[in-house]
């Protein structure tokens, strides 16, 4: 921890005089002072907050760098929105200048309702899932106008752009999307196009806020000095230099040319809160409030303004029935199609597990699935026959945390189980699960019911959905994930899902498989 240094206290000193030349400070000024300053500070309600930099302010390289990428990404899927649907109706109905109309028309359409759905918002664009579910609600989007256009106009519109350009234009868009971010997210593992970001709050709230991003360098914070609420008494280690206490955070984020003041905690709320707006308005600061809620997001939170109230609505979890039945048809037709174009792949498991090792094909377990109901769930089998009660001797030499049984050496895996575990195919059965209805295709894993047994409260919420066939801890390490790691990765799942989140873990999934990454 180290506080403001000689050349700040320097420059707070002259700030003093000009302050002192300039009158006194108004009983308001004070009364906005919520705590004791590092240095004079004018009032955040005032046309003057902060006193102006000694020197002149750098542009910030970080809102240059991801303008480039938001310029980018426009300007691909431009020309990929609009190349795509042109060069299939060339194809498909030859080479004219009605086609080309109709061509360039899908891709404006298309861009357009991707930007109605926020796609090239700063806030979205190179984070989380949103920014593909943008993707696919434009070309749904353009698919209904599309309607709208052949039915009020009586249009004849091409069918091959419905059914073909439309879904193949979204594939390829978040294919390239994907691409993008996975270099976008490596130029910042190497702490490149990154915010300087301030964290303002109680020395506990600030702790868990510095922890989490700087043990998710992709999302872009770099964590580069904390405002505490004051300098009374002795504060912990925060791995993070203090450069203010919360009355100097105006000030702080002027002269350190932060990109992002985070506040959290309760510390600074309400009407302060309100102040602080209007002052970092007239710098190039951004605000953000992290809430005490997490792990929830997306379509759960709403924001309501009510009676000069900023509002929030948590929605539970599985609120809307739409979403469900929108999920079970999705899973169900995924998985009938995933088993048909896999058929010749299952077939040569199957005989590769029989040749190989003595017993039957399949391996039956009992697990538990959506709110505690037990089901029988299938695998190619990966073990020698007798697995089972072999594994009480075994326990001694579990290296894994939690009611999980993990063993680098495991003997009773036959030689093809090996193989099949570190690709994920012994899973490819529970396909027939996910048709049956005891399984989704993107969930957190169905667990032994002597598992379930050991849940605490919190863990007994992966229960509030079907369990999947695959999920974001099986995308985020496997197997070398920590126990309570694994549940907070489900427990995000089970808080915020979506089809498109749905289809960003199922995209993920077939890297992970490929490359064997985290295999047991």
């Amino acid at each position: 921890m180290s506080l403001l240094d000689d050349h700040d206290v320097s420059r707070s000193a002259e700030r003093a005089v000009a302050a002192t030349e300039a009158g006194p400070s108004t009983e308001h000024d004070a009364a906005e002072r919520r705590r004791a300053a590092r240095g004079p500070r004018l009032s955040w309600a005032s046309d003057r907050p902060f006193h102006e930099p000694l020197g002149t302010a750098a542009p910030s390289r970080w809102r240059s760098q991801h303008a480039t990428y938001q310029i980018e990404t426009l300007a691909r899927d431009v020309v990929l929105a609009t190349c795509i649907p042109t060069l299939l109706l060339f194809l498909m109905h030859g080479v004219s200048l009605l086609q080309l109309s109709w061509g360039l028309m899908i891709g404006v359409l298309f861009i357009a309702m991707v930007a109605v759905e926020r796609g090239y918002d700063r806030q979205v664009i190179g984070d989380g899932h949103l920014e593909f579910e943008a993707v696919i609600r434009g070309g749904v989007l353009s698919a209904a106008g599309l309607a709208l256009l052949a039915v009020g106009l009586d249009v004849d519109v091409p069918r091959t752009i419905v059914f073909f350009a439309l879904p193949l234009v979204v594939l390829v868009l978040i294919t390239a999307r994907h691409v993008a971010r996975r270099a976008l997210h490596r130029r910042r593992a190497a702490g490149e196009s990154m915010r300087r970001t301030l964290v303002v709050g109680d020395a506990s709230s600030i702790t868990h806020v510095v922890d989490d991003l700087r043990g998710l360098p992709q999302y872009g914070y770099h964590i580069a000095g904390v405002c505490v609420p004051s300098f009374d008494g002795s504060l912990p280690p925060l791995g993070v230099p203090v450069l203010g206490s919360v009355s100097d955070v105006v000030q702080v984020a002027v002269d350190g040319e932060f990109d992002v003041v985070i506040v959290t905690g309760s510390e600074l709320s309400g009407q302060a809160l309100r102040r602080l707006s209007w002052a970092l308005q007239r710098t190039r600061t951004e605000l953000v409030v992290a809430p005490g809620i997490v792990e929830v997001f997306g379509p759960r939170v709403t924001l309501e303004p009510t009676a000069g109230l900023s509002l929030i609505h948590v929605n539970a979890a599985e609120s809307r029935r739409s979403r469900i039945i929108a999920k079970r048809a999705f899973d169900t037709a995924f998985s009938a199609g995933a088993l048909l174009a896999l058929l010749p792949v299952l077939v040569v498991i199957a005989v590769a597990v029989k040749v190989t090792s003595p017993g039957p094909v399949l391996f039956r377990q009992t697990r538990v699935g959506k709110e505690g109901r037990e089901f029988s769930m299938l695998k190619f089998r990966s073990m020698v026959v007798d697995a089972e009660e072999r594994l009480a001797e075994l326990r001694a030499a579990n290296q894994a945390d939690g009611p999980l049984f993990k063993m680098d050496r495991d003997p009773r895996i036959t030689r093809i189980g090996h193989f099949l575990r570190k690709h994920s195919l012994d899973e490819l059965p529970q396909l027939f699960n996910v048709v049956k209805g005891d399984m989704a295709l993107v969930g957190p894993r169905p667990p032994l019911p002597f598992e379930v047994a050991q849940y605490r409260e919190s863990a007994r919420r992966r229960l509030l959905v079907k369990p999947g066939l695959t999920g974001l801890w099986q995308i985020s390490g496997r197997a070398d994930l920590a126990w309570e790691e694994a549940v907070k990765l489900d427990l995000r799942y089970v808080e915020n899902w979506s089809i498109a989140f749905d289809l960003m873990i199922l995209w993920r999934t077939f890297y992970v498989v490929v490359s064997g990454h985290g295999g047991r």
